[in-house]
Parts: structure tokens; C-alpha cells; sequence
């Protein structure tokens, strides 16, 4: 016993120092931020107005929007992709758990070895021939003396990978919403030139009917002809516009292009927008958007890996043992007398070698410098994103309700203007006016609604609105600072019990 004295000591002062750290301890990066958005609603929202937070597209009252983001949640091929990269951080967050123990491995020999009679003159071939047989266990440990920073590095890029996937979810639901209200735009404006056009066709059938009865001219006629063509030229734009976001809405949805045309191809009116959206607080903003977040852990790793490089100026310690029978006959395995055993400690410590271990320090201090300005940064456009979400959307409100009167307006002129010319007190031109007028009015009105539309979207996009309640919260299911990420697979069975 006397004899391992010294080992023993080295080994509990090694242990001892494992549990020790080095390098900065992370301090999440404050910013002077306002208490209120510029573009905040200045009037007071309505009680019953969407929280950020919520499932925004179901507000919208529409079933088929919601099943498609429900399809989109569940098969979106680019949210498997950033699943499999959560995957792939959770993997190695557990790895890098695992290094902390030994390793240890289990193993058995059984050898024939004859030598030749060159070897062993004299010697008969029994006499030559040796026989050997062992079995053991061995383990080994690198007791690296600062190996939390590593886990502490790894977990915090976990983290980040799950904000990651949050950002995902909820870029793929405001993309399908976004192209769910481009496609019934264009349908609305479709419906528009098709009954402006049906009311151009009767002018013409009426201008045509005056020149057959010799009170009106091939100039007229083809006047109206000319305004019929024109408005009939926006359908096949419009259509193939259509198309393309139904071809749009099957991909986000994990679909091929064509299989949702029949089911999206049926007319349907945008539905009504929110009487108004609580933008919350800037500071809340910052807590919610995945991309500060994400940020945030990022920042978080890249600090722990100064600790992990600074670990290198000082020395690490290996502990291995083997514990094992040795026989030269298979039936003497494990008696006694055919024990062995093993215990070493090595100590390695490259202390020439620390100006290229400084280097990387410095490297590694670069870097999180580097990353703490993509923080800043990333907050800063986190704020300007959510500016110009709101105040689209406020201006395009405003929009709506002039270009509503203009459509309501343009119709009744031309209304008008057709009694009138039937009656004989107007001429064509006024007719057609008025017509060109009620056309562009009321596609302009469709087209403004749609970006309303696009707009509420781009609000809840920008304050990280939508997240479904059944897919996987970016918090860890303990629900404990520090734990680790869980795969949203686990996260949603067990919040689900």
C-alpha cells in the first residue's frame, strides 16, 4: 500500500482539479433598448385582439389555411432539415457528456505459437509449441481539468440549434400564410377582371347594336373592343400567378407542385383582418425572437471555448487500469495465481509549446468579439424588422379604406355612365372611362387588401408569433436553466402527458 502512496495522491489531486474551470464565465450581453415601438398602434387594441404568441392563423377563421399549416408543421422539408441539425447538436452535447467518465472495453487472446527448429535446436515439436490465453478489462481516463467548458460550449450550441428550428417553424408558417393570401388575392382580382369584363362585353354588344342600327361608328366599336382586350390580356397573367402560388403552398406543405391545385384552384375570398395587433414591448420582443436567442447561446459557446483553449496551459493527467488473467493453458484462466493487474497515471504537459496555445486563446477571444457584434447586430435588426412590419401594416390599413371608397365609387360611376349612355345623354367615352376607372379601382383595392393581408403576417412573423402549441417549445422539458436540449420528438410525448 505504502507503495501506491504517490499515486494515489497525484490521481485525487488530478480528480480534484477536474472539477475546476478556466476562461471567462458567460454574461448575457445587455443593450439599451426602447420601451415602446415607434410605429406602435396609437390607438388603444381591442381587447379581443390576437396575442403575439398565439396560433395568429387560426384568427383568420379559415379551415383550409389552418390544415395547410398543420400539414406544413408536420412535412416541411426544410424543417426536417433543421431537425436533423437539433439531432445533430443533441448527439454531440451527449458525446461530450460521455468524455467526462472513463472508457472502459473488455477483451480476450487465445494464441498457438510454434517456433521452428532453427529457433530451438534440439527441441522437440511439442517442446516448441507455446500456448497462451488471457482475458481482462481495461479502462482509461483523460482527466482533463477543465472538460465542463466543453459540455458548457456544446450545450449552449444545442440551445442554438433548437432556436434555430423555432426561427424555422416559424418562417415556414408565415411563408404558408403568405402565399395562401397572395393566392386568394390573385383570385379576387381575377374575379374583378372577369366582371369587368363581362361589363365591357355588354358595352361593346350595345355600341355594336347602335352601328347596326346606323347611329353609331366602326370608331367607337373599336374603342370598346380595344378596352375589352385589354382587360381580358390581365386574366392569363393573373392565372399563371395563381398557379405559381398553388404550386408554392404543395412544397412548404411537403407536397409535390401539382397535388393541391384541384383543392386550392375553387375562388375564395381573403378572409377579414384583425382589428389589431398587440405588438408588445421591444424588450419582449428580444426574449421571444429565436434569432436573438440563438445569438445568445451562440455568444454563450464561443465564450466557454476561450476556457476550453486557456485548458491547455496547463497539463493533463491519463489514469488507465487493467484488471485481467494470464494462463498458458485455458483452464487455468481466473485461478489463482493468474491475475494481473495495472495502474498508471500520465501526466503530459506541453509548457514549451505555450506561445501556439496563446495564439489560440487569442483566436478564440477574436472570435467571441466577433460573435458578441453578431448579437448586437442581430438584436438591432430584430428591432428595425419589426419597425417596418408595423408600420406596413398600419399604412396599408389606411390604404384599404381609400381604395374601398375608390372601388365603391368607380362602380357606381359606371353604372352611371352606362344609363346615361343607353338614355343617349353621355357619350362612349365617358362609358369607357368610367370602366377603365371602375378596373383599376377595384384591382387595385384586391391587391391592396392582399398586402394588408401579408402585412398582419409580417407583424407576427417579425414579433416570432405562431408557435404551435403541439411542436416543440424551444424551452427544455425540465424546464431548468442549463439541462439539456431534448428531441422535439421527446419534448412533444412528454408534454403531451
Amino acid at each position: 500500500m505504502h507503495k501506491f502512496t504517490p499515486l494515489i495522491a497525484t490521481t485525487a489531486l488530478a480528480i480534484a482539479l477536474s472539477a475546476c474551470t478556466v476562461g471567462p464565465d458567460f454574461v448575457k450581453p445587455t443593450m439599451a433598448v426602447p420601451d415602446r415601438f415607434a410605429e406602435a398602434p396609437t390607438v388603444a387594441v381591442e381587447s379581443t385582439a390576437p396575442a403575439s404568441d398565439a396560433e395568429f392563423w387560426r384568427d383568420f377563421n379559415d379551415p383550409l389555411l389552418s390544415k395547410l399549416v398543420d400539414q406544413a408543421l408536420e412535412s416541411n422539408h426544410d424543417l426536417r432539415i433543421a431537425l436533423s441539425r437539433f439531432d445533430h447538436a443533441n448527439a454531440l452535447l451527449r458525446n461530450a457528456k460521455l468524455d467526462r467518465f472513463p472508457t472502459v472495453t473488455a477483451g480476450a487472446t487465445a494464441s498457438d505459437a510454434l517456433a521452428s527448429s532453427d529457433q530451438a535446436p534440439g527441441l522437440s515439436r511439442g517442446e516448441r509449441r507455446e500456448n497462451s490465453y488471457d482475458a481482462g478489462i481495461s479502462a482509461s481516463w483523460e482527466l482533463d481539468l477543465f472538460v465542463r467548458r466543453g459540455v458548457e460550449a456544446q450545450r449552449a450550441e444545442a440551445w442554438a440549434t433548437a432556436s434555430d428550428l423555432d426561427a424555422a417553424q416559424v418562417a415556414v408558417v408565415g411563408e404558408v400564410a403568405n402565399s395562401y393570401f397572395q393566392l386568394r388575392g390573385l383570385q379576387e382580382r381575377l374575379l374583378v377582371a372577369r366582371r369587368n369584363a363581362d361589363n365591357q362585353k355588354e358595352t361593346l354588344r350595345l355600341v355594336q347594336a347602335r352601328l347596326d342600327a346606323g347611329r353609331g361608328t366602326d370608331f367607337d366599336t373599336s374603342r370598346a373592343r380595344a378596352q375589352l382586350e385589354a382587360t381580358l390580356s390581365r386574366i392569363p397573367a393573373l392565372e399563371a400567378a395563381a398557379a405559381v402560388q398553388m404550386h408554392r403552398i404543395a412544397v412548404l406543405v411537403g407536397e409535390p407542385p401539382e397535388a393541391l391545385i384541384a383543392e386550392l384552384r375553387q375562388p375564395a375570398a381573403l378572409p377579414p383582418l384583425p382589428g389589431g395587433i398587440d405588438a408588445g414591448t421591444p424588450g419582449e420582443l428580444l426574449r421571444r425572437r429565436p434569432d436573438v436567442i440563438a445569438a445568445e447561446h451562440r455568444l454563450h459557446a464561443i465564450t466557454a471555448r476561450i476556457g476550453v483553449a486557456t485548458a491547455d496551459l496547463f497539463p493533463r493527467f491519463t489514469l488507465g487500469g487493467l484488471i485481467g488473467s494470464q494462463a498458458v493453458d485455458s483452464g487455468a484462466l481466473f485461478q489463482r495465481g493468474s491475475e494481473t493487474h495495472l495502474v498508471a497515471l500520465g501526466i503530459d504537459w506541453s509548457f514549451l509549446d505555450i506561445g501556439r496555445v496563446r495564439a489560440r486563446i487569442a483566436a478564440s477571444d477574436a472570435d467571441a468579439a466577433g460573435e458578441l457584434a453578431r448579437y448586437q447586430q442581430t438584436v438591432l435588426l430584430a428591432l428595425e424588422d419589426t419597425e417596418n412590419a408595423l408600420v406596413r401594416y398600419d399604412r396599408t390599413r389606411e390604404e384599404d379604406a381609400h381604395l374601398e371608397r375608390a372601388a365603391s365609387d368607380g362602380a357606381r360611376a359606371a353604372q352611371l355612365a352606362r344609363v346615361r349612355f343607353q338614355a343617349g345623354a353621355a357619350d362612349l367615352f365617358e362609358v369607357l372611362d368610367a370602366e377603365r376607372t371602375q378596373l383599376q379601382a377595384q384591382d387595385a383595392f384586391a391587391d391592396a387588401r392582399t398586402r394588408s393581408a401579408a402585412a398582419a403576417v409580417g407583424v407576427y412573423r417579425a414579433m416570432a408569433g405562431g408557435w404551435p402549441q403541439h411542436v416543440p417549445s424551444r424551452q427544455p422539458v425540465a424546464g431548468q436553466p442549463g439541462s439539456a436540449p431534448v428531441s422535439p420528438a421527446t419534448a412533444g410525448s412528454q408534454a403531451s402527458r
